[in-house]
This record gives C-alpha cells, sequence and structure tokens, in this order.
C-alpha cells in the first residue's frame, strides 16, 4: 500500500518525466493528437453519414396492391394488420383517384389526358406505401404482407435495401479498423518515451531496487507520465475540432447547397458530447496502457542485470 506522500512524489516526477524528456514527450503529444485528431474526424464524418444513411432508410418504403373487387373497408383492415407490425414507421394510402391524377402529371400530355375523358383507367391500383424503422427487417415484413389475405402484389426496393445496409455494415468495419489503428500506434509511440525515460534512469532505478523501493514506488511516475501525455494529446484536438466542426459545417452547406438540398448535418454539441469523454478515456487509457506495459519490460530487464 503506497503512502499519501509517496504518491504525490510519484506524480511530481511523473512530471518532472515529461521535462526532462521533452523531446519524446512533444512527440508523443504531437502524434496522439493527430491521431484523436484524424479519430475525431472519422467519428465525425462516420456519424453524419449513418444519420444520412438512417434517415435514407426510413423514406424507402414498399408498395403493397390490392386484389380486384376489394373494398375500401378491406383495404382500411388490411392497414390496420399492417400498422401492428413493430418494422413499421408510416402508412400512406394512395387511392385510385390519387394514383391516376400523379400518373397524369408525371407521365402524360394534356392531349392524351382529353383521350381519357373521365374513365380512371387505374381503378384497381389503390396502394399503400409501407415505411419501416430498420430496412433491414423488409424481408419479414413483405413474408408478413404477402400472408395477407387481399393482398395481390407487393413492390419492394430490394437493391436499394441491401445497398444501404451494405453501407453501414462497411461504415462500421472501417471505423473498428481505424480505433485499432490508431490505439496501437500511440501506444507505440508512448511506449518509446517511457523507455527512453527508463533507460536514461537505469542505475538510479537499480540502487531504488536496491534500496527496498517496491515496483509499484517506481512505476507511478511513469504512469503518470504516460497518463499526462494521453490528456494532453486528447484536449488539443477536441479543443480544434470544436472550434472547426462548425465552420466546416457551414462551408460544405453554402459550397455544395444544390447537392446537399435538404441534408441534415448532426450538430456540433451532439458530436462533442460524445466525442469528448470518449478522446479522453482514449487518451488516458493509451497513455496508462503504453507506460504500464513497457514499464513491465524494462524493469525486467533492470532486476536481471543488479
Amino acid at each position: 500500500m503506497l503512502k499519501t506522500s509517496s504518491f504525490f512524489y510519484g506524480m511530481g516526477q511523473g512530471i518532472k518525466n515529461i521535462f526532462r524528456n521533452r523531446m519524446f514527450s512533444l512527440a508523443s503529444i504531437a502524434t496522439m493528437a493527430a491521431c484523436l485528431f484524424l479519430f475525431g474526424v472519422f467519428y465525425s464524418v462516420i456519424v453524419n453519414f449513418r444519420t444520412m444513411i438512417s434517415k435514407a432508410e426510413t423514406r424507402v418504403g414498399i408498395t403493397v396492391f390490392f386484389n380486384e373487387g376489394t373494398t375500401d373497408e378491406e383495404i382500411l383492415e388490411i392497414g390496420e394488420k399492417i400498422k401492428l407490425r413493430a418494422e413499421v414507421s408510416e402508412l400512406v394510402l394512395t387511392t385510385a383517384d390519387e394514383a391516376w391524377e400523379q400518373y397524369k402529371k408525371e407521365k402524360l400530355s394534356p392531349e392524351l389526358i382529353e383521350t381519357f375523358g373521365n374513365d380512371n383507367p387505374l381503378e384497381n391500383s389503390a396502394s399503400y406505401t409501407v415505411y419501416m424503422n430498420d430496412i433491414s427487417m423488409q424481408d419479414s415484413l413483405v413474408r408478413y404482407i404477402r400472408g395477407i389475405e387481399g393482398v395481390r402484389k407487393i413492390n419492394n426496393k430490394k437493391d436499394v435495401s441491401e445497398s444501404l445496409t451494405g453501407i453501414n455494415s462497411v461504415l462500421t468495419v472501417l471505423a473498428v479498423a481505424m480505433i485499432v489503428i490508431l490505439l496501437g500506434v500511440t501506444i507505440f509511440l508512448i511506449g518509446i518515451t517511457i523507455s527512453t525515460g527508463v533507460s536514461i534512469r537505469k542505475q538510479e532505478i537499480s540502487i531504488m531496487k536496491l534500496i527496498g523501493a517496491t515496483n509499484a514506488f517506481i512505476r507511478i511516475p511513469y504512469i503518470v507520465e504516460g497518463i499526462i501525455i494521453g490528456i494532453i494529446g486528447a484536449i488539443i484536438p477536441l479543443v480544434i475540432l470544436n472550434f472547426s466542426y462548425g465552420v466546416i459545417i457551414t462551408a460544405i452547406k453554402d459550397n455544395f447547397d444544390m447537392l446537399l438540398k435538404g441534408t441534415e448535418f448532426v450538430d456540433g454539441g451532439t458530436i462533442m458530447r460524445v466525442l469528448v469523454p470518449l478522446s479522453l478515456a482514449l487518451g488516458i487509457g493509451i497513455g496508462f496502457i503504453g507506460s504500464n506495459v513497457t514499464l513491465g519490460k524494462q524493469l525486467r530487464k533492470i532486476e536481471v542485470k543488479t
């Protein structure tokens, strides 16, 4: 059990170590900051893409058509059954008259419209458009609707749903791969910094061990050093991202207004509420793990030589 005085001594030495090895410390902080900045940028891009994809998914609907002669009451009953499904977020009924009016606007010239007079060639084309909470559940919903009496045909956009689901999967894999790479690089660099500090003080550590200093007492300064490097390396990119995110989003909207019309970006506050604790946790965790692992190896080498 460490005494309070020993703990504070270790903290003081850890801070001094940063200044003693300032070149390696600065290199570790810069690398950590660069890696976490890239992580923050990547996270922001992923969150915005996933939000856009999620909104796009909710607007991918399946169209349900009914058997000829199905009454309005039976159509409403079918709608009530579909609404009960958990996958369904919205159900929109298009009547035969509405379908014909829409078709005339999109497909027919005024001359052709006149030839039909008051006839509606789409009198059996009433339909439901079903929107889903989760597009990956489209197949199960389609199977259910096909089993409802009175349903003639279902048009579903399977290719679109598979594409959106695939994009979501790719983004998830990329996010995990990015985090793993960043963790590896920063742990390695902090390890080099700690290793250098231990090598410089090798003789001093050997003497401390000979006079009875515990491994915990020797470890504290280097663990503190790693954690401080991690905290500073996390704060720098957070400050930059906090000020730059809004500016970048505004610039994108101004320059690509026509291309991104109707697109909503995640606001900076929402991004930072997740990114701040996540980046600090990563910084502290990487600093602790990098210093602890490296220190264990170095102390074992010193023990062999004493």
